[in-house]
């Protein structure tokens, strides 16, 4: 990435246009431009390409869904940074977004601008430069079945009343939405309880698991306290709440807790993964997906120490390697693999029989 990183916001509000040349035109290495629609951007796009994008969704002219759309057509689209509203469509269309290629998603206030900048700045500022460095990418699409088919292989109620003393615990920063659906999707309805931490602003995390409950085969949902880890399920952590995974009796259940950041992060997979090592040891699958820092490589390591099966994505598949590149070099990965076999490694490794501590 260039010394200097050359950031467009887009966004049809005068307020929050200069709130963000407020705050990041202070920061040393930043240079901002703002256009109030894609129309203008877009011009301005031929004067100065940008090294990212800070992109409203709600716009006059064109919305901020089919300019993405646009970008994501060129041969090396400029990453984007999606700006969206917290509730009801805004963030759905947040999360489908996501799906077309948009790195990540930054809550936008409703309310006291000013507010939000200065207590946001910090996870705006990583976004923006972690957008910065993501690995260019065109949306990858993966084709979702009929809904009468993904209906119909839905499991059953009996099925989802049992439990499984196996758990497969999946963490996930920028790009990791795309590489969830990844695995997600082909997964089973027998498939072993799935617990997941991807870094997303609160609210969203319910319509992402909405969206992936619709296109899996198994149920996909925001974890709510006490929730049982169990076959046909993966449990999402709600934003801005930790997740944590204890034993109960003869199974295992969630906490969602309130906390200070971890890693640098609320929900942090480190605090997930931790609480995996502690509660199933080697009966446990943990994978490390695409993101920026180092969240979830202490934690990885915790869970193979204690015999569980470890996997990291790949380099060449990641769009920032910052997460798995911590975990490989801090020794707590079992195997290193592109994102399309790390689903079917993760079922071959969650059936095998308990393996003998290291």
């Amino acid at each position: 990435m260039a010394s200097v990183l050359r950031v467009l916001v887009v966004d049809d509000s005068a307020v929050v246009r200069q709130g963000m040349l407020m705050l990041l035109a202070r920061e040393p290495g930043l240079v901002v431009e703002v256009a109030s629609d894609p129309l203008i951007a877009r011009q301005k796009m031929m004067s100065h390409r940008p090294d990212v994008l800070l992109l409203d969704l709600e716009m006059p002219r064109m919305d901020g869904l089919t300019f993405l759309r646009e970008l994501m057509r060129e041969d090396e689209p400029v990453p984007v940074v999606v700006c969206s509203g917290l509730a009801g469509p805004g963030s759905e269309m947040a999360v489908r977004a996501l799906e077309e290629g948009a790195v990540e998603i930054i809550s936008k206030p409703s309310l006291g601008v000013g507010d939000f900048l200065r207590e946001s700045r910090s996870r705006l500022l990583e976004s923006l430069r972690g957008a910065a460095r993501a690995r260019s990418r065109l949306a990858r699409r993966m084709p979702t079945a009929p809904e009468e088919t993904r209906q119909l292989e839905k499991p059953a109620s009996t099925l989802l009343s049992v439990t499984t003393d196996k758990v497969v615990a999946l963490g996930a920063s920028t790009g990791g939405t795309e590489a969830l659906r990844q695995i997600l999707m082909p997964m089973p309805p027998d498939c072993p309880g799935i617990v997941i931490v991807q870094h997303m602003p609160e609210q969203f995390t319910t319509a992402f698991a909405k969206r992936l409950n619709e296109q899996c085969r198994i149920e996909v949902r925001e974890a709510a306290p006490g929730d049982r880890v169990q076959q046909g399920r993966a449990l999402i952590a709600p934003g801005n709440r930790h997740l944590r995974v204890k034993r109960s009796g003869g199974y295992y259940r969630v906490e969602v807790l309130d906390g200070p950041r971890v890693s640098g992060h609320i929900p942090s997979v480190d605090v997930l993964f931790h609480s995996v090592a502690r509660a199933a040891g080697a009966n446990a699958v943990g994978v490390l997906l695409t993101g920026m820092g180092e969240d979830g490589a202490d934690g990885l390591l915790a869970m193979r120490q204690a015999g569980a099966a470890t996997i990291a994505q790949d380099e060449a598949s990641c769009v920032v390697f910052g997460m798995p590149r911590a975990a490989i070099e801090r020794g707590a990965v079992d195997e290193v693999l592109p994102i399309s076999l790390i689903g079917e490694s993760v079922r071959r490794k969650a059936w095998q029989h308990v393996r003998a501590g290291r």
